[in-house]
């Protein structure tokens, strides 16, 4: 059984940080591309930052320079970085688990910054 669980997420101050984690079991996570995705409130859900298995990252342009993505295989554990928050990022943010066509999505973990 695929699972993928979030964690860290919270309550911040803008120009704060916080750290998600998504740690993945029941695939094999080197085959896997990871991403982050959020739904802010009232939105859709919205690409953040994807790595792959080759850690090549790509970032959504409202994050870059301020949010890192990355990925430690042997704990099979995606990571996001958030650094700098804004009141705009609050969302429930999700990690999502992508080979091919198909994907695995976690439950997510909200995120919240204050002004």
């Amino acid at each position: 059984q695929v699972q993928l669980q979030e964690s860290g997420g919270g309550l911040a101050q803008a120009g704060g940080s916080l750290r998600l984690s998504c740690a993945a079991s029941g695939i094999t996570f080197t085959n896997y591309v990871m991403d982050w995705y959020r739904q802010p409130p009232g939105k859709q859900r919205e690409s953040v930052a994807t790595i792959t298995s080759f850690r090549v990252t790509n970032y959504a342009d409202f994050v870059k320079g301020r949010f890192t993505i990355f990925r430690d295989n042997a704990k099979k554990t995606v990571y996001l970085q958030m650094n700098s928050l804004k009141p705009e990022d609050t969302a429930v943010y999700y990690c999502a688990a992508r080979i091919g066509s198909k994907a695995y999505w976690g439950q997510g973990t909200q995120v919240t910054v204050s002004s």
